[in-house]
C-alpha cells in the first residue's frame, strides 16, 4: 500500500546514509542516551519517531523509523539536508529524506513541513548546544526545552501530542506568542514569506501559500489530488479542557488509523488559513489503496476488447429502419434544439465489463489511459469515505467513523472539494466538469435543454444523478395530464352557457331558485343569506366539476400507472447502464450497526461471522418505534393551528432520527428506508389532513339546522361545519390552487434564496476574522465558506416531489389544472436544484445506489390510493353522482333543470330555540339547507328522505365500479408492460454471450499451452523409451494427431 511509512526495499539508502552519520558522531549520541528510571532518555536533544503510528515512539527495530539526532556542542554546523519530491504515481522509484516529519501524517513534499526542518532550526539548535554545554538537567530546564520543540511542532503540524517527543513530559504552562520564552514570532514570519514554490523558510520550519494557485486542487507537491478535506480548529496555547484533550487524542488516533488503511495526509498549517484558527487536513488515495477499495466496492470499468451497442439503436437494422421513417427529420430538429452542446459534453461511451483472466493483471484488462483519470472524483470520494467510515479513533473497537467524531466536534467539516471555480475558465482556456454542468445544466436559461445525466454522474455520484434522472423522467411524464387537464378546464369554460351548467344559471337566477333563503350556517353570527349569493362558487365548481371530470379522473388512474411501470423500465436500464445491480445486496453494515449490535451469526451465503439483531429484538424496537410514529401523527391530527404543525414538524425531525437510531437498521440504505417512511407518514398528515376533511368530512356529519346535539360539545361542533351552498369542491379547489401554486412559488424561493443568504452571512463572518482581507482563500477554505448539504442531502428534494405527486393524483378530479402547475414547478426545480448545488453548496459525498429506495414503494401506495381517493371525490365531494340520479330517475324531461330545488331541504325556523339561529328581529318561515331530508310537516320531521338513500346507493355503486374497473386495467398494464426493456434484454443476453465466449477462448488457449508444454515434455524424454501412444485434443478443433512418447509405469492419459 502507498502509505506515507517508509517501505522497507525503498528506505535502504537512507537507513545507510543514517547509519553513516550516526557513526560519525563521535560517540555523543551513545554518551547522551542513558536511560532514566522511568524508561525515558535522561537527556532530550535526540527525538525517535515513528511514520507508521504517532505512539510507536520506543521501537529501535521498525525499518520505518527515521531518527532525529541533533549534534552536540563540538558539532558548529548545520547538517545539510536533500529533499527529493517523491511521485505520486505508483512504481516510481522513490528516494526518501533521512530526516523525515511523522507529525504531519503527510508524505514529503516541496513545500510541506517536517519536523527535521524544525530540529535543525538554529533557534533550537541553540537552546540544545546550551543545554548540552551546561549540562543542566533541573526538569525546568528540560521542560522548557521539551515545550520549545513542541510547540515548534504543534504550530507547523498541529499535533499536540505529550509523547510526540520523548523526554520529560510537556508542563501544563504555555507561553504566548510574541513573548521571550515563545520562539513563534508572527511579525518574523511575515516579513520572510517567500516568494517561490520551493523557497523553505529555514528558521522556523513553515511554508508560505503565496505563489499557489487559490483554485489548486493538488497537495503542495502539485501532483497528488485532494480527494477530501477535513476541517477542524484547535489552540496551540492556554491550558486544555479534558473534552479538548480527548478531541485532540481521537484525531491523533484516527489518523494515524488513516495513515494504515494507506490513505496520504497533508495538514495546513492554522497560520495559513483565513482566520488563524482552521487546521485543513487534506486527504489524498493513492493508485494501489484504489484498486484495493475498487474491488471490495465491485466497480466496474471498460474492457480492451468489447465495445457495447447503444441501448436505444440496439441493431444496424433497426436504426435503419428508424431513419426512413417520415419524422425522422423533424425529430432530429427537435432533436438538435433539445440535447445539449455536444462540443462541450461528449457523449456517454458504453462498455462491457471485464472477464477475469488468470495469470493477467486485473489492470491490463482494462481500458487504463491514465491513472490518475481512471476513477473519477466521485468514485475517490467515495473510496476514501469508506475507509474513513471504518478508521477507529480509539482502542476500543466501538469507536469508529468519522461521522461521530463530527457530532461530537472533534472535526468541523468533511467535504471533497469542487473542480475548480464555476463562473469562470481555467487559464489555459479548459473546462472542468463543474464548469460544464454550470454553463450546461445548471443555468436558468438552460432549462428546456436534456439533463446531461453521466456528467452529474461522474462528478456527483450515482445517487445524485439517479434523483435527477427520476426528476427529469417525472417532468416528462406530466406533459399529457398537463395538456389533458388543461383540455378540462377549457372545456368546463366553453361550456359554462351549456345545458351541462343549468344548475349554476339557477343559482345565479335571483328571481328565480336564486331567492331562495338559506338557513343560517352558524348561531348569531351569521345572517340568513340568498342563494344567488353563491353564484361565483357555482361558477367556480362547474369549471372543475364537470362532465369531463370523470374522464380525467380515470385517465390520471392510468396515468400513474404508467408512470410507474416506465420508471422501472427506465430504472432498469440505469442499473445496466450505471453497472447498479447488486449495489444494495452487496451493501457493508453500517459501523454504527457493527458497533452497537454484540450478538453474531454465521451468514448463510458467506459462512462468515456477523453482527446480528435477533428477531424478537427487531420486534420489539418496531413496536416501541411504530408506537412513537403514531403518538407523534395523532398530535399532528390534533393541531388545528398552522404554526403548532410547523413547530411539531421541526420535534418530529429530530424525533425520527432518534428513533430510526433506536430500531437500529443494519445497513445504510435500511436506515433512510426506515426513516423515510417516518417522515413521510407524518408529513402526508401534515400537508393532507386538511384537504381529506374538506374533501370527504366536512359536512358530512351535518344533519339539519335545529340539531341540539351539534352544539352539546366542542366536538359535536363539527357538526355544524358545512360547506357553501354550491358544495365543498369550490374550497377543494381553492385549497389545492394555493398549495400548487403559492405554497411551490414560495418553496423555490426560500430554496434558491436561504442557501445564498447562508452563504453570504457565513463568508461575511469568515472574512470578518481574516488577518488579510487581500490573500485569496484556497480551494479548500472557499468550498468550506459554502453550505453544508448534509448526509440527507436528497432527502428533501425527494419529499417535496413525493408530495407534489401525491397533489396531482389524489385530488385531481377536484383541479384538473394541478399537473400543470406541477409540470412548470418542475422545470424550474431542476435548475435550481442543478444551481443550488453546483455553486452553493458543498459537492456532495457520491454514494451508489441501486434504484430511489424507499420512495418508489411510497409512490406505489400513493398511486393505489390515487385511484380510491378520486373514486370518492367524484362520489361524494363533487355533484355529478346526485346529478346523474336526478336527471335518470327525478328530472321529467331528463335535462337538470329543477336539480337545485331538488338538491335542498326546509326548516321551519320556528323550531330554533331563543339562543339558536341569526341574530335578527324577525326570522322568515321557512329556510333551506343542502340535504336530503324530509319536510316539518312529514311524520318523521328532518329524518332521511328516500332520495337519500337513492343518491347513497349510486355513490357506493360507482366508487366499487369505479375501483374494479381501473385496478383491473392497470393490473393488465402491469402485466403486458415488461420491467425490462428488449432491447436492453437483447444487450444483457449479448453480454454474458460474450462474457462466455471469453471464457472459452481463455480456457482453450490454457489447454493449447498445457499440450504445448507436454508435446516439448516428450521430445526431451523421447529416447527415454520406445513406448508410443497417439493423442488428440479434441477442444483444438484440429484433426492432428501427435505421437507422445510414455514410460511404461506412467499411468496412462486420458481425455
Amino acid at each position: 500500500m502507498d502509505k506515507i511509512t517508509f517501505e522497507s526495499e525503498r528506505v535502504k539508502g537512507s537507513q545507510s546514509e543514517s547509519s553513516s552519520r550516526r557513526n560519525s558522531d563521535d560517540g555523543g549520541r551513545a554518551k547522551r542516551e542513558r536511560l532514566r528510571e522511568d524508561g525515558t532518555s535522561s537527556e532530550p536533544p535526540t527525538a525517535s519517531v515513528t511514520h507508521k503510528a504517532w505512539d510507536d515512539l520506543t521501537s529501535s527495530t521498525s525499518t520505518t523509523r527515521t531518527e532525529l539526532s541533533v549534534s552536540d556542542g563540538a558539532e558548529d554546523q548545520v547538517r545539510s539536508r536533500r529533499r527529493s519530491q517523491e511521485s505520486a504515481l505508483p512504481n516510481t522509484p522513490l528516494q526518501r529524506p533521512a530526516w523525515r516529519s511523522a507529525d504531519s501524517l503527510a508524505p514529503d513534499s516541496a513545500f510541506g513541513t517536517s519536523l527535521a526542518d524544525i530540529m535543525e532550526s538554529p533557534n533550537n539548535k541553540i537552546y540544545l548546544r546550551d543545554d548540552i554545554i551546561s549540562r543542566d538537567s533541573s526538569e525546568e530546564r528540560r521542560a522548557k526545552l521539551n515545550w520549545k520543540l513542541v510547540r515548534n511542532v504543534t504550530s507547523a503540524a498541529g499535533a499536540f501530542n505529550k509523547n510526540a517527543l520523548p523526554g520529560s513530559a510537556l508542563p501544563t504552562f504555555q507561553s504566548k506568542p510574541g513573548s521571550n520564552n515563545s520562539n513563534y514570532n508572527k511579525q518574523r514570519r511575515k516579513e520572510s514569506m517567500p516568494n517561490t514554490k520551493n523557497e523553505k523558510v529555514e528558521d522556523i520550519g513553515e511554508t508560505s501559500p503565496e505563489g499557489l494557485d487559490p483554485d489548486s486542487l493538488m497537495f503542495r507537491d502539485g501532483r497528488r489530488r485532494i480527494d477530501m478535506v477535513l476541517a477542524y480548529e484547535e489552540e496551540d496555547y492556554g491550558v486544555m479542557t479534558e473534552a479538548e484533550a480527548k478531541r485532540r487524542d481521537s484525531r491523533r488516533t484516527f489518523q494515524e488509523n488513516l495513515v494504515k488503511e494507506g490513505l496520504e495526509l497533508e495538514l495546513e498549517n492554522k497560520c495559513l488559513s483565513f482566520d488563524g484558527k482552521t487546521w485543513f487536513l487534506k486527504i489524498h488515495i493513492p493508485w494501489k489503496t484504489e484498486m484495493r477499495l475498487a474491488e471490495v466496492i465491485g466497480m466496474k470499468f471498460p474492457t480492451k476488447r468489447f465495445i457495447t451497442i447503444s441501448v436505444r439503436a440496439w441493431g444496424n437494422d433497426v436504426q435503419a429502419q428508424r431513419e426512413k421513417r417520415w419524422h425522422t427529420k423533424w425529430r432530429r430538429k427537435w432533436k438538435e434544439l433539445y440535447e445539449y452542446e455536444p462540443t462541450r459534453i461528449e457523449p456517454e461511451p458504453s462498455f462491457y465489463s471485464a472477464t477475469d483472466k488468470p495469470g493477467v493483471r486485473r489492470e491490463e484488462q482494462f481500458l487504463v489511459k491514465d491513472r490518475h483519470t481512471m476513477f473519477s472524483p466521485a468514485q475517490r470520494s467515495l473510496m476514501v469515505m469508506q475507509i474513513l467510515l471504518r478508521a477507529k479513533y480509539d482502542n476500543n473497537d466501538t469507536k469508529m467513523g468519522i461521522r461521530r467524531l463530527l457530532n461530537d466536534g472533534t472535526y468541523l467539516a468533511c467535504f471533497p472539494l469542487h473542480e475548480g471555480r464555476y463562473d469562470q475558465d481555467n487559464e489555459d482556456k479548459t473546462q472542468t466538469d463543474r464548469r460544464l454542468l454550470y454553463l450546461e445544466w445548471a443555468r436558468p436559461c438552460k432549462w428546456y435543454k436534456k439533463q446531461p445525466l453521466w456528467l452529474v454522474r461522474r462528478y456527483f455520484g450515482e445517487k445524485i444523478a439517479l434523483y435527477f434522472c427520476w426528476l427529469g423522467f417525472y417532468t416528462k411524464m406530466l406533459y399529457a395530464p398537463a395538456i389533458v387537464g388543461t383540455l378540462c378546464f377549457l372545456y368546463g369554460l366553453a361550456s359554462m352557457n351549456s345545458q351541462d351548467n343549468i344548475p349554476s344559471k339557477e343559482i345565479c337566477d335571483a328571481s328565480g331558485p336564486g331567492n331562495t333563503t338559506l338557513c343560517p350556517l352558524c348561531d348569531k353570527a351569521c345572517q340568513y343569506q340568498l342563494l344567488s349569493d353563491s353564484c361565483l362558487f357555482a361558477k367556480l365548481t362547474y369549471l372543475f366539476d364537470n362532465p369531463a371530470t370523470v374522464f380525467f379522473a380515470i385517465f390520471m388512474s392510468f396515468w400513474a400507472t404508467t408512470f410507474l411501470e416506465l420508471w422501472k423500465r427506465k430504472q432498469s436500464v440505469l442499473r445496466w447502464e450505471w453497472d447498479l445491480g447488486g449495489v444494495d445486496q452487496d451493501e457493508d453494515p453500517r459501523p454504527e450497526f457493527e458497533t452497537s449490535v454484540k450478538t453474531f451469526r454465521t451468514n448463510p451465503v458467506t459462512r462468515e461471522k456477523e453482527p446480528y439483531l435477533p428477531t424478537w429484538q427487531k420486534t420489539m424496537r418496531y413496536v416501541a418505534t411504530s408506537s412513537a410514529v403514531l403518538f407523534m401523527i395523532t398530535i399532528v391530527m390534533g393541531a388545528v393551528l398552522g404554526t403548532i404543525i410547523y413547530r411539531i414538524s421541526m420535534i418530529y425531525a429530530k424525533v425520527a432520527v432518534y428513533l430510526t437510531n433506536v430500531e437500529n437498521p443494519r445497513t445504510q440504505t435500511e436506515y433512510e428506508d426506515s426513516y423515510t417512511f417516518k417522515i413521510f407518514f407524518f408529513e402526508f398528515i401534515n400537508f393532507y389532513s386538511s384537504l381529506i376533511y374538506i374533501a370527504f368530512f366536512k359536512g358530512r356529519f351535518f344533519d339539519y339546522p335545529g340539531d341540539d346535539q351539534a352544539r352539546k360539545s366542542e366536538f359535536f361542533k363539527l357538526k355544524g361545519d358545512i360547506c357553501d351552498p354550491a358544495g365543498c369542491l369550490s374550497e377543494l379547489c381553492i385549497q389545492l390552487a394555493i398549495i400548487m401554486i403559492g405554497k411551490q412559488c414560495f418553496n423555490n424561493f426560500v430554496e434558491l434564496g436561504y442557501p445564498k443568504l447562508h452563504n453570504w452571512w457565513r463568508l461575511r463572518s469568515h472574512r470578518a476574522v481574516t488577518r488579510d482581507p487581500s490573500r485569496a482563500h484556497m480551494a479548500w477554505e472557499q468550498d468550506y465558506h459554502l453550505q453544508d448539504p448534509g448526509r440527507l442531502a436528497l432527502f428533501d428534494e425527494y419529499l417535496e416531489m413525493i408530495l407534489q405527486y401525491g397533489f396531482v393524483t389524489l385530488f385531481v378530479a377536484a383541479f384538473p389544472l394541478a399537473p400543470l402547475f406541477a409540470l412548470l414547478n418542475n422545470v424550474a426545480e431542476i435548475r435550481l436544484d442543478a444551481y443550488k448545488m453546483v455553486t452553493q453548496a458543498r459537492r456532495p459525498l457520491a454514494e451508489r445506489v441501486e434504484d430511489i429506495g424507499a420512495w418508489y414503494g411510497i409512490l406505489r401506495g400513493i398511486t393505489y390510493a390515487a385511484v380510491v381517493s378520486n373514486a370518492f371525490v367524484i362520489a361524494y365531494t363533487s355533484d355529478f353522482i346526485p346529478r346523474m340520479v336526478y336527471k335518470y330517475v327525478y328530472s321529467p324531461d331528463k335535462t337538470l333543470a329543477g336539480y337545485i330545488d331538488h338538491s335542498l331541504s326546509l326548516f321551519n325556523t320556528s323550531d330554533y330555540r331563543a339562543d339558536w339561529g341569526a341574530d335578527s328581529e324577525t326570522d322568515p318561515p321557512l329556510c333551506s339547507y343542502r340535504g336530503y331530508r324530509n319536510p316539518p310537516e312529514h311524520s318523521d320531521p328532518y329524518g332521511l328522505s328516500p332520495h337519500y338513500w337513492h343518491v347513497f346507493a349510486a355513490r357506493l355503486a360507482f366508487v366499487v365500479v369505479f375501483e374494479h374497473v381501473v385496478f383491473g386495467l392497470t393490473g393488465l398494464m402491469q402485466l403486458f408492460i415488461p420491467d425490462v426493456p428488449t432491447e436492453l434484454r437483447i444487450q444483457i443476453q449479448r453480454e454474458a454471450l460474450l462474457a462466455k465466449e471469453a471464457k472459452y477462448e481463455h480456457g482453450r488457449r490454457r489447454l493449447s499451452t498445457e499440450y504445448r508444454q507436454l508435446i516439448t515434455h516428450t521430445d526431451d524424454e523421447r529416447a527415454s523409451g520406445p513406448y508410443q501412444r497417439r493423442t488428440s485434443r479434441v477442444s483444438d478443433g484440429l484433426d492432428a494427431h501427435v505421437a507422445v512418447t510414455q514410460r511404461p509405469s506412467s499411468p496412462r492419459i486420458t481425455h
